[in-house]
């Protein structure tokens, strides 16, 4: 199998990086949106001077609208709610209904469901990327963006007869041992000098 989001080869619907991804992101999605409850308080110039978001007659909104349209956690919590619901129909088809919707339990639920989400729920690329544009949208107003994938070249890890990898090598910042995605082959320290000396001339 390939996983649904990079096409690497993988034992389910998701490779290893993207089930770690989805996992981290469930686990974190109630958090950053009760921090966007931080977000709601309007912007102000002065003591108690408050800016209108928005051109409209009447009364000013007590909230931040701006914050609101761009994040709606009610939303989140339905999209959150309905995969925990499919989820459940294929996996536990005789369980009763649904508890009701709460995102911190749906998402945690879901969590707790991901070996099985990965090795047999055709739909675990779409859910994880829709939990990915949730996640990219409340970080957007925390002021938080996930760190983003670092390039460092291409495996060298022969693979064959004179075959050499060739995939894309990436990592976290902070990350100090490298993996290839593709072939498993696994990069210290150590091997950071072999590893940029054996890299294509146009690529250094």
């Amino acid at each position: 199998m390939t996983c649904e989001l990079c096409g690497n080869a993988a034992s389910g619907y998701l490779c290893n990086r993207h089930r770690e991804q989805l996992a981290a992101r469930l686990l974190e999605l109630p958090a950053l949106y009760r921090e966007v409850g931080e977000c709601l308080v309007p912007r102000r110039t002065g003591w108690g001077d408050i800016v209108a978001t928005k051109a409209s007659a009447g009364p000013r909104s007590p909230v931040d609208e701006d914050v609101i349209d761009t994040v709606n956690w009610a939303r989140a919590t339905e999209v959150i709610h309905g995969w925990r619901a499919d989820v459940r129909r294929l996996r536990w088809p005789h369980r009763g209904a649904v508890p009701p919707a709460r995102l911190d339990a749906d998402c945690r639920w879901l969590a707790q469901e991901l070996d099985w989400i990965v090795a047999q729920y055709p739909a675990a690329g779409d859910l994880a990327r829709e939990v990915a544009d949730l996640n990219s949208q409340v970080r957007s107003i925390v002021g938080d963006p996930e760190p983003r994938l670092q390039r460092i070249g291409y495996c060298v890890a022969l693979v064959g007869e004179g075959v050499v990898c060739g995939a894309v090598i990436s990592r976290l910042p902070g990350e100090t041992r490298l993996m290839c995605r593709w072939c498993g082959s696994a990069y210290g320290p150590e091997d950071y000098l072999m590893l940029h000396h054996f890299q294509p001339a146009d690529s250094r």
